[in-house]
């Protein structure tokens, strides 16, 4: 069964899943609808989370992580209104994506003014 997940930095080395937090547990919100997992995400954004991105995916890996990561997981039925919850974890297990300066700059700002000194 073909599922809709939200990620952070999604294929990138620190890529985060979107997990809601009930207890001391943490919970996979795996949608069956594509449409669903998006309108998820952009409340989330709405709430000055930072975007998720909708990723599909097969359920039973869902589940495999969750059961090796110790999450719960829930399956979100097509058509079900899910609202995040109102307040947000402050501390994640990731960071959004910073971007990294660009080298090729300074590296062409160095060569110019060691061009000067010639």
């Amino acid at each position: 069964m073909r599922v809709y997940i939200l990620l952070f930095n999604a294929r990138k080395e620190n890529e985060g899943i979107h997990t809601i937090r009930i207890g001391d547990r943490n919970r996979v919100l795996m949608f069956e609808s594509e449409d669903d997992a998006t309108r998820f995400g952009l409340m989330l954004e709405a709430q000055d989370f930072p975007c998720p991105e909708v990723e599909p995916i097969d359920a039973d890996e869902v589940r495999e992580f969750c059961q090796s990561a110790d999450y719960e997981w829930q399956l979100v039925p097509e058509g079900a209104l899910e609202l995040p919850p109102e307040t947000n974890l402050e501390v994640t297990d990731w960071q959004p994506e910073v971007k990294k300066p660009d080298l090729s700059d300074d590296l062409d700002d160095i060569r110019r003014q060691l061009e000067r000194l010639l």
